[in-house]
């Protein structure tokens, strides 16, 4: 295997020399960016919905429930908000317990994103936990996104030699 050799770049201010080596090339790198972007926004999301769950569970008690029989009527039930405790809804489908999944889910592919993009990059660790958190703290995946984002574009045209390694 050819080992990748790193790009040398005058600096105009002060005259020096910086290196910079990326951990694949820029096709490699953009397709980790795209892939991050689009999770970050839907994982971003996912926890928004999560958020607006949680509270409608603990602060006012109610399950989100699609399909199955009113328990205290006996009607239909179709689509809405119902009794957590005691049960307001027999069968269905609890739509509270399923956005938990897919955002836990959805959040382990993040965090698959999120390496893949931090190792190409070779970024410090600390940028890592950064990325991570945005899965988790309400509106943070949108801003670390937009701001990585400007940072891997930055990067690739201030080092355009950086990534080719083939």
């Amino acid at each position: 295997m050819i080992e990748p050799k790193p790009a040398i770049q005058q600096d105009s201010v002060q005259g020096k020399t910086k290196k910079r080596r990326f951990g694949g090339t820029e096709a490699q790198i953009r397709s980790a960016l795209k892939f991050y972007k689009v999770l970050a926004y839907l994982t971003g999301g996912m926890l928004l919905l999560l958020c607006a769950e949680l509270i409608a569970r603990y602060a006012f008690g109610q399950y989100l429930f699609a399909g199955g029989t009113n328990a205290v009527t006996g009607q239909p039930f179709g689509l809405g908000f119902a009794d957590a405790e005691p049960k307001g809804v027999e069968g269905g489908v609890n739509l509270s317990v399923a956005v938990l999944i897919v955002h836990g889910w959805m959040y382990v592919v993040y965090l698959i994103s999120n390496f893949r993009l931090w190792t190409l990059m070779r970024w410090p660790f600390l940028k890592l936990i950064l990325l991570a958190l945005g899965g988790v703290v309400p509106f943070l995946s949108f801003f670390v996104e937009k701001r990585f984002h400007a940072e891997v574009e930055a990067e690739l045209a201030a080092h355009p030699q950086a990534a080719q390694r083939y």
